[in-house]
């Protein structure tokens, strides 16, 4: 039952990168607070809120996939560098901006979606990168570190970040993103150099490439419907800042922020249990619909404690469902290819809660947050249902047993 943490143990560079990115989800995680407490600060809107999930989510469908294919035409580790150079760049920014008298809120969405188009490319480099860095038969424990990492972050980041915000003020939280990503490019750039697949250039073709292959595995179509349909129409976070303020504000919209990650922790720590299941597609529509259950709950929380309840069995049956999904595509996807289907993944399970986001803060514009919640709930446990009977090759779909340990 207990988590795996073998691979840390054995791999140098697997265990460089992972304390780097650690360090760096820590930062990117009170960031990830900051940035809508500053919106509903100077705005007040649930609207503008959930508005910058549209302002990201242009510039991730116009760059993640060409983040893939550069993923697959270089040394990942470089192009890693390259994209936390940026995304520290912006914290950068968003810190001067914070201190100025009157903060610019068109310069919060354009860094915002600047940072989206930079992590267009990071994500799929870290992605196609950790594989090549373990042996396949550590691919699951891999899947549940990873999902400690960010369970660590996502807890601790929030928390810290609203204390902080409340505290101390807005250009402590970016400063000490900055901070954090100095911490992680130092990491990579202990990693040995990979030479990228040979014969591979960014461009089109290779896109398409891509694309094809992932439409012609229903076990990866699945994955990516799954995951969309759960976020699009049952992530609530554009609602916290609004419900914070009926709960003390900036400190309780950081424990709001948390929650999710409690459980996502809770989840990892016993998920030893996972090797022991083969019915991969099974468990990944499971737990997506423990996540719809959950949200639908969180509209009837009828305080900030119950709140925190429901959001952390979201969190767990999310982190299930992230698990084997995980482990779907990196046991599934050849090498080569790694990087192209990673920019894929990250439009599946990052544009999702986006559009997720948009959709809940117009919907309580219009109503309420308790309808917004409520009826995006019950959406996400019927169309996650429906995926059972629509994809039967996923809902049966069984893990590939491979004798070779061989590295991916």
């Amino acid at each position: 039952m207990i988590l795996d943490i073998s691979p840390l143990r054995r791999n140098r560079d697997y265990r460089l990168l992972y304390i780097g990115q650690l360090v760096s989800a820590f930062g990117s995680m009170i960031t990830y607070v900051a940035v809508p407490e500053q919106i509903w600060e100077l705005t007040h809107s649930s609207l503008y809120v959930g508005m910058l999930g549209a302002v990201q989510l242009v510039p991730l469908l116009l760059f993640a996939l060409w983040g893939g294919a550069y993923a697959d035409s270089m040394d990942r580790r470089k192009l890693l560098l390259i994209s936390e150079a940026l995304l520290a760049v912006g914290s950068l920014t968003l810190a001067v901006n914070s201190v100025l008298p009157n903060p610019s809120i068109l310069l919060i969405f354009v860094v915002s979606g600047a940072m989206s188009a930079a992590n267009g490319f990071h994500q799929p480099a870290l992605n196609a990168l950790t594989p090549r860095l373990v042996d396949r038969d550590d691919l699951r424990a891999v899947a549940a570190l990873s999902s400690l990492r960010y369970s660590l972050s996502a807890i601790a980041g929030p928390a810290l970040g609203g204390f902080l915000i409340s505290q101390v003020g807005m250009v402590s939280t970016y400063s000490i993103d900055f901070i954090t990503y100095a911490v992680s490019i130092a990491s990579l750039a202990a990693i040995r150099r990979i030479p990228p697949p040979e014969g591979q250039k960014p461009g089109l073709k290779s896109i398409i490439e891509g694309l094809r292959y992932a439409q012609s595995r229903p076990e990866l179509v699945g994955t990516y419907v799954v995951d969309m349909i759960a976020m699009t129409f049952a992530m609530p976070m554009a609602l916290f800042p609004s419900m914070a303020a009926n709960w003390g504000g900036a400190k309780s919209l950081g424990w709001l922020y948390s929650a999710m990650a409690v459980g996502f922790l809770i989840s990892t720590l016993i998920s030893g249990w996972t090797h022991k299941v083969d019915r991969h597609g099974a468990a990944v529509i499971t737990g997506a619909a423990v996540w719809g259950v959950a949200i639908v709950l969180l509209g009837f929380a009828p305080g900030f404690f119950s709140a925190l309840l429901c959001l952390a069995l979201a969190g767990a049956g999310d982190n299930v469902s992230a698990i084997f999904r995980g482990t779907i595509w990196n046991e599934t996807i050849p090498g080569d290819l790694r990087g192209r289907l990673a920019g894929v993944e990250m439009i599946s399970y990052l544009s999702g809660p986006l559009i997720g986001n948009v959709r809940a803060g117009w919907v309580a514009s219009m109503a309420s947050n308790q309808f917004s919640i409520i009826s995006g709930g019950i959406v996400c446990v019927a169309g996650i249902l429906l995926c059972i009977p629509l994809l039967p090759s996923f809902w049966n779909y069984r893990r590939l047993r491979v004798s070779s340990a061989s590295s991916v």
